[in-house]
């Protein structure tokens, strides 16, 4: 089955007193590994939940499509999984046990739980790890589980938080390989960071800053368009830039 693409248009919320997003216009090709690229505070958990459902915007529309046909996102919802920057998973249950949770939680058969299950615990390698409780992993193996428990139902949309926020720089290159590794399906991937190195391991970047949206494409087409040789030069540039 073909990927599912999303575009946004025109997409204003506020926050309090906070723009939180003015007027962002972006398109996420499907099947593709995207970056949503741009410092603290710049709206990247915003438009995510926007995404999601969970917010709806003030202005503007996102849209859901298949080959061409627009879907509703009643029929796209159960399809999404969201791994949000602050996880909430449970100290005391081990590895498997929040396996099990997400299993009932999603109505899998057995079957397909157990195939899923066991490609999930060798593709992260924490097969090993099964009777650990969570709050006694590390940083990166944290990760890993959340990363787990937003695949067990095998999502169309993928959309993750910050997810190598705060982990050492080996847990966070292990993260990317898991990444490359779903990028290979169908599955849309939308990854926030605001690890400016981080934007050219993207197959397209949306570069997100104060609310606005600054500029989408293949990362080098866009360091090449803006005259930049990294993604921190091209946010300083903009920073320096006359308002």
């Amino acid at each position: 089955m073909a990927g599912i693409g999303i575009g946004v248009a025109a997409l204003k919320k506020r926050l309090g007193r906070n723009q939180a997003l003015d007027g962002v216009n972006f398109d996420f090709a499907p099947g593709e590994l995207h970056g949503l690229i741009g410092p603290d505070g710049a709206g990247k958990t915003t438009l995510m939940r926007v995404l999601m459902g969970l917010l709806r915007p003030d202005e503007g529309a996102v849209r859901f499509m298949r080959e061409g046909e627009e879907l509703a996102f009643a029929a796209v919802r159960p399809g999404m999984a969201y791994m949000p920057q602050r996880q909430s998973l449970y100290a005391d249950l081990s590895i498997g046990e929040h396996l099990d949770f997400f299993r009932d939680l999603y109505r899998l058969s057995e079957d397909v739980y157990k195939t899923r299950r066991a490609e999930l615990l060798e593709i992260t390698r924490l097969d090993r790890f099964i009777d650990r409780a969570a709050g006694k992993l590390s940083g990166g193996m944290y990760k890993k589980l959340g990363l787990m428990c937003a695949l067990i139902q095998s999502p169309n949309v993928l959309l993750l938080d910050e997810p190598t926020n705060g982990v050492d720089p080996i847990s966070r290159r292990e993260f990317w390989d898991l990444l490359y590794r779903l990028a290979d399906t169908e599955v849309t991937i939308i990854v926030s960071t605001a690890y400016m190195d981080e934007a050219e391991r993207c197959e397209q970047v949306h570069l997100l800053d104060a609310g606005r949206a600054l500029a989408q494409g293949e990362p080098r087409q866009v360091l090449l368009d803006e005259g930049v040789a990294s993604f921190d030069e091209l946010f300083m540039k903009r920073e320096k830039a006359p308002r």
